[in-house]
């Protein structure tokens, strides 16, 4: 028993080992540079034994998928819970501080799932990491949903169906926020374009000659957008 423990022990070890040393080579070199052989070589190991934890580089890539979509998941969905009872703007301002925070303390993960594709990658049917992404789809959906009753009015015009949206999206939304029309997805699309496209240019190192504070400008593009809104500006702090 205490060898079969240690041995798992050491297994769980390296393979965490394998997953740190893919994401540091694809920081250093690109996607293209996360192969078994060269993490192999990177840690000491021969290629067959690192065969002995991952069978092919896309189940490694699957597996690192799966880890840094949860763990993004996850920090979301704690700053979503930690804001139960506050308003909408608030709670918008939590998630999307949330997100930016993981990005920027995992910015090899952030562009693993949301930047640089890996050549050749092919996802396991269903997708690489389909609960994680289930969840945060349906975290944007709720940012929506509570921005939804001062937001509606700027919608009032607009023309969006059912059928503008994707299928596999609307499975996630639409059992979860009856309520929520057409437009109400839309509005989840514009919030997370005010999210990912500010994180990105930060993460890829494109606001570093920009601004000396990108927290500043970060918060103040969400404070504009709920203001736009029409939720007002999320409380001071």
């Amino acid at each position: 028993m205490v060898r079969t423990d240690r041995r798992e022990r050491l297994r769980a070890e390296t393979t965490a080992e394998i997953k740190s040393v893919a994401l540091a080579l694809m920081a250093s070199g690109g996607p293209d540079a996360i192969t078994l052989r060269a993490i192999a070589r990177d840690m000491g190991m021969t290629a067959n034994a690192i065969y002995g934890y991952f069978a092919t580089r896309d189940e490694l890539v699957t597996s690192l998928i799966g880890d840094v979509y949860t763990g993004l998941a996850d920090t979301v969905d704690g700053a979503w819970a930690a804001t139960d009872g506050h308003g909408a703007a608030v709670r918008i301002q939590a998630w999307a501080d949330a997100f930016r925070g993981w990005a920027l303390a995992n910015p090899e993960g952030f562009r693993l799932i949301y930047g640089d594709p890996v050549p050749g990658y092919r996802a396991p049917e269903g997708g690489a990491a389909p609960e994680a992404a289930r969840r945060v789809c349906v975290g944007l959906a709720g940012l929506a949903d509570a921005a939804w009753p001062d937001a509606e009015a700027l919608y009032a015009g607009s023309a969006f169906e059912w059928s503008d949206f994707d299928a596999g999206l609307l499975e996630k939304v639409r059992p979860l926020f009856s309520e929520l029309p057409p437009a109400g997805v839309a509005l989840a699309l514009r919030i997370w374009g005010h999210l990912h496209g500010t994180v990105s240019l930060e993460v890829y190192g494109h606001l570093s000659r920009q601004t000396v504070n990108p927290d500043k400008l970060f918060r103040e593009e969400i404070r504009q957008l709920v203001t736009a809104l029409g939720i007002g500006p999320p409380e001071a702090g």
